[in-house]
């Protein structure tokens, strides 16, 4: 003879509430060039024990790798086959570390030249798909922060928090300005505020995955927000997802 004892409800309800602590979700951060998504998108992913990837990063890496193959930007077919070719991978840590055929490009994806090229880069139709499949296995099966300009759109629709990062232009070239100076370059914010206005058109009106707000996702604007309260907010949304 077999004995089943009947859980009671207070350990049902412990039962659940240990399933949902354990749970781990996708977030997908979303927005324009400087709207803050790469520092909030890293700290929210340390202090969640999450893997981060910075999409954006692997578009970088393929303009800094045409450009030390000195691929001109006309000739989308080499470049899309450089991009099939090309070694990929987010170091173990904060994901900050990003490696192109085993080198560490980091800081070179940074530079102001590989910074123009990118947004032209990503607009490639072929090099989107690649790099979209790549990102689309790096997501695995959540305890992920990915930021990028697709992401809740094609990258992880289904991810369970979506949100859509904003800042004005004059806030993003103020931004980009400070980061600039800091690294010890030289730059007007003028040309910044341009190229800035550039990027965003080119990113919303390309045929191939274009900046959009995803569906359900939540506008944060963070031009009068710190980077604490950005981050608050998104960890709101995440412990609302998983009640």
């Amino acid at each position: 003879m077999v004995f089943r004892f009947k859980k009671s409800k207070r350990q049902e309800h412990k039962e659940k509430i240990a399933q949902k602590m354990d749970k781990k979700i996708s977030i997908a951060i979303d927005g324009p060039a400087g709207a803050g998504k790469t520092t909030i998108a890293r700290k929210l992913a340390n202090i969640l024990n999450y893997k981060y990837i910075d999409t954006g990063a692997m578009y970088r890496a393929a303009a800094w790798k045409s450009l030390q193959m000195k691929i001109p930007l006309s000739d989308e077919a080499a470049i899309i086959e450089m991009t099939a070719n090309m070694n990929i991978d987010f170091e173990d840590g904060d994901g900050s570390k990003i490696l192109v055929d085993g080198k560490d490009v980091s800081k070179d994806i940074r530079s102001s030249e590989v910074t123009q090229l990118s947004s032209p880069i990503s607009a490639i139709s072929g090099v989107r798909k690649l790099l979209v499949a790549k990102q689309k296995s790096l997501s695995g099966n959540g305890g992920v922060v990915m930021e990028g300009r697709d992401i809740g759109t094609v990258v992880m629709p289904d991810a369970e928090v979506k949100v859509f990062m904003i800042a004005s232009i004059e806030e993003r070239a103020k931004r980009r300005y400070k980061e600039i100076i800091e690294s010890g370059q030289q730059a007007d914010i003028d040309d910044i505020r341009k190229a800035i206005e550039e990027r965003d058109f080119r990113d919303s009106n390309r045929s191939d995955s274009p900046l959009m707000r995803a569906e359900g996702a939540v506008d944060i604007n963070t031009d009068t927000l710190t980077i604490d309260q950005v981050v608050s907010k998104i960890k709101c949304l995440c412990d609302q997802s998983m009640k």
